[in-house]
């Protein structure tokens, strides 16, 4: 039986309390300065050049090929200037709205930082979006300019393209597809050719605009949450305490840029910092991932926990033998981490894996397990220094009460103030206002607390089933059915039913080496209801290749549910190919 904690070394993290002392004011001159402009593109770049980071690399890219390029600080800060002249040459400015639907590919990261430094506001896609999703956002984005790949405008834009009014400037990146002569095109790399290496970074107030990231919801259009300039102060301080990266570091962030984990911890916190970040182009696969970690020598690895069960999947023999000596912190965020999954990494990679919790909407980390706290396996962790997280439960009259006795699930709420809070959803205002009471964020996620402050997730209001009284979180099922060795992933939904008013169904995918059958179906009924209880544990199992996921991972209950019931799938541009 493993037990209930994961105890730390005293030496553990380098730093000590992280909560000594911190003001979000200090942690502002620390990074930007007394006065200055705290533009997020000069923060990432230029600031580094007068320190011996500016010949440090940067960005270390990896292609589908194992062709690596690499490119410095010094680098990086020419080349983002560049981009900003392209832009100033086009008429585009401060503003602006500049889309991204990019692989993770050097052009990406350049344009990000470029658009940036000249005050425009940068929308990251996944390019694995089909047409109708990417015409929804640059139009409800209101989208000027467009970086994108050749081939990927070809497949994905090019039938939009008159769809889209207010979209001037297309700029293209050889993908694979020279850009060609693609009519109301041009073509990026000549662009880049004839533009000045030097560009003086447009002044960004704190609250200026900077980043539209698209998140959606269960039902109706995308919501593009605001976030501004001063919310790399919470990237920054948010990257050393969650992710314990220091500037030595070799780090490596595996989400998609068109997540929003993928820009504020794989773009934004890590250049911040000064570290070397490793960027794959290529798609998952064990055998690649478990080198790379190796051979790179990442020191930090902040992944998914889809990734990490896709890993768990794979099997021992894949990685048997293998060690990697400088691996020192492994982080997960994108939905809760099942306890199994920590236990992994202690036993696999010799780490035990973080999970902490966050949002869109937060725009940075709030709640982790950090590298000095012991771990309880399943739980979230603690609020980071200059987060004031508490449980409510929500009034009629449209106020809350807050929720203080340990174990009582509440909806966990932020009390406003950190940078990298959304200021808003893009033409929502009403859409917004409803997200708070009083000074406080309601986050719409359910949770309970214990006594040593350690936050727990049940799941979102939506995604709780309520059975025969009992309020039954899927994520508390979903860890237990992981438990059995046959149990790669599973998600949980309620089920609509006469006498309960709901029952839990579980869905579920087998490891390698098992096969469905009535007899297995039986034991994990079993198991579950051994473990769980008779009123918690599923009535029904169903087998299935694969769950639905988003592209950063999360299983899509809601889809489980909307197949399983025959009800409206409501908008899924967000779910995974295959799904």
């Amino acid at each position: 039986m493993r037990p209930p904690i994961i105890r730390k070394p005293p030496d553990a993290a380098r730093g000590g309390d992280p909560h000594a002392a911190f003001s979000w004011a200090a942690a502002r001159s620390e990074l930007v300065g007394a006065g200055a402009s705290p533009n997020i593109g000069f923060l990432a770049t230029d600031r580094h050049l007068a320190t011996p980071r500016a010949d440090r690399v940067a960005l270390r890219f990896i292609g589908r090929d194992d062709g690596r390029r690499e490119l410095t600080y010094r680098n990086l800060a020419r080349l983002s200037n560049r981009f900003a002249n392209v832009l100033r040459a086009l008429g585009v400015g401060k503003g602006d709205r500049v889309f991204m639907l990019a692989d993770r590919v050097p052009e990406l990261y350049v344009a990000t930082l470029g658009a940036l430094k000249s005050g425009c506001v940068v929308s990251p896609l996944f390019s694995a979006f089909g047409p109708e999703p990417v015409r929804t956002r640059l139009a409800l984005g209101e989208a000027r300019v467009l970086v994108t790949g050749a081939s990927l405008y070809r497949r994905k834009v090019a039938g939009i393209r008159d769809a889209l009014p207010r979209l001037a400037h297309v700029l293209l990146y050889d993908d694979g597809e020279a850009p060609g002569d693609s009519a109301g095109t041009c073509d990026l790399a000549r662009l880049m050719t004839d533009a000045a290496d030097e560009f003086e970074t447009v002044a960004t107030a704190p609250d200026d605009m900077a980043l539209l990231h698209f998140t959606s919801g269960t039902t109706g259009a995308p919501k593009g949450a605001i976030h501004v300039h001063d919310a790399a102060v919470a990237h920054y301080a948010t990257a050393r305490f969650a992710l314990d990266l220091h500037a030595d570091d070799v780090f490596w962030c595996s989400a998609d840029p068109g997540w929003v984990t993928g820009t504020s911890y794989g773009i934004v916190a890590p250049l911040l910092h000064g570290v070397t970040s490793v960027v794959d182009a290529a798609d998952f696969d064990a055998v690649r991932w478990y080198r790379l970690l190796r051979e790179e020598r990442v020191n930090v690895w902040y992944t998914a926990p889809t990734a990490i069960r896709m890993l768990m999947k794979a099997g021992d023999e894949v990685v048997r033998g293998l060690r990697f000596p400088d691996l020192r912190f492994v982080a997960s965020v994108g939905e809760p981490l099942n306890p199994e999954a920590v236990w992994w990494g202690l036993e696999v990679l010799g780490r035990p894996i973080h999970d902490n919790w966050w949002q869109t909407e937060t725009g940075g980390i709030m709640i982790a397990n950090t590298a000095a706290a012991d771990i309880k396996p399943g739980s979230m962790g603690r609020p980071l220094p200059g987060v004031d997280a508490l449980l409510v439960r929500r009034r009629e009259d449209g106020g809350i009460d807050e929720i203080a006795r340990p174990g009582e699930v509440g909806e966990l709420a932020l009390r406003v103030g950190w940078p990298s809070m959304f200021r808003g959803y893009l033409g929502q205002a009403d859409r917004y206002a409803r997200c708070f009471a009083g000074d406080c964020y309601l986050s719409g996620d359910l949770a309970t607390r214990d006594a040593d402050g350690c936050y727990w997730f049940v799941g979102r209001d939506d995604d709780v089933i309520k059975s025969s009284g009992h309020l039954i979180g899927p994520f508390e099922v979903e860890s237990v059915l992981m438990e059995h060795p046959a149990v790669a992933e599973a998600g949980v939904i309620g089920k609509p039913d006469a006498l309960a008013g709901e029952v839990v169904k579980a869905f579920v995918s087998l490891r390698p080496g098992h096969a469905e059958s009535e007899a297995l179906r039986l034991e994990l009924l079993a198991h579950a209801r051994r473990r769980l209880g008779a009123a918690v544990a599923p009535k029904e199992i169903a087998f299935r290749a694969t769950l639905p996921r988003t592209r950063s991972g999360k299983i899509m209950r809601r889809l489980l549910k909307a197949r399983e019931l025959g009800l409206p799938e409501g908008d899924i541009s967000a779910l995974e190919a295959g799904g």
